[in-house]
């Protein structure tokens, strides 16, 4: 009898998540016990209502941020018994990060913004500039190197922010809206590049995102409902009621 291979090991685990916050006596509880899994260059869409919480989960996931209470596993460990500046280390090595707004410094140009990340894990300034143009290059804003932000269009910006986040080599990105600003064509530009990233390099992502099209091309899915996650239809086939 034939059996049924194992699934490869969780790459990422988040277990009981929870988040609070206080304001004086009152305590808003953004987060109440979020369960979710995601295997290495596995592509998970989180989609929820606008402010149910999804940026507070991505900055946990990517321990930006402490949780309340709950664990978050990276290879099976519990990433938060680690310190402070240990944390630091390791999403500077592990994770890369695109948000909706791209963040770029606007007096540097497309190569110095994307230098950045190898700079701060001490990387030389002629390495840190040989693995910012390889990535831009990647991205296919080879022609682009010493333009400044302010010369580049939304969705050139965007690609400058995920040639910055590939650039010491994660496996892990968590993007936060990533092509809110974006018009749909560029949007689909933005999801294959993606697409590509995970096909090519094996990077493992969570998008939080309200587009249908982006939430459908993903493995898995799970939204965000009071304060938890539950899982979508594999087949997304109620993509459209559950990103709204």
């Amino acid at each position: 009898m034939e059996q049924t291979p194992t699934p490869p090991p969780a790459l990422l685990q988040a277990e009981e998540l929870e988040k609070e916050y206080r304001t004086g006596p009152e305590v808003v509880r953004v987060l109440r016990g979020v369960n979710l899994s995601l295997r290495a260059g596995e592509v998970v869409a989180l989609v929820g209502a606008s402010g149910i919480g999804k940026t507070t989960l991505l900055y946990l996931l990517g321990t930006l941020d402490r949780p309340t209470a709950g664990r978050v596993r990276f290879d099976g460990e519990d990433i938060f018994a680690r310190s402070d500046a240990a944390l630091a280390r390791f999403r500077r090595q592990e994770i890369g990060f695109v948000f909706q707004f791209y963040n770029l410094l606007g007096e540097m140009t497309a190569l110095e913004n994307a230098m950045l990340p190898a700079l701060l894990l001490r990387k030389s300034v002629r390495e840190a500039r040989s693995l910012a143009a390889d990535a831009l290059s990647d991205v296919g804003l080879g022609d682009r190197l010493r333009h400044r932000p302010g010369e580049l269009s939304g969705g050139e910006q965007q690609r400058v922010a995920i040639a910055r986040a590939l650039l010491n080599r994660p496996r892990l990105i968590l993007a936060d809206e990533p092509t809110g600003n974006l018009d749909p064509k560029t949007s689909e530009v933005i999801y294959d590049l993606f697409l590509r990233l995970q096909a090519e390099r094996g990077i493992a992502f969570v998008i939080a995102t309200h587009n249908q099209d982006l939430a459908r091309k993903a493995d898995r899915g799970y939204r965000l409902v009071d304060g938890r996650a539950r899982p979508i239809d594999q087949h997304f086939r109620d993509v459209e009621e559950q990103v709204k």
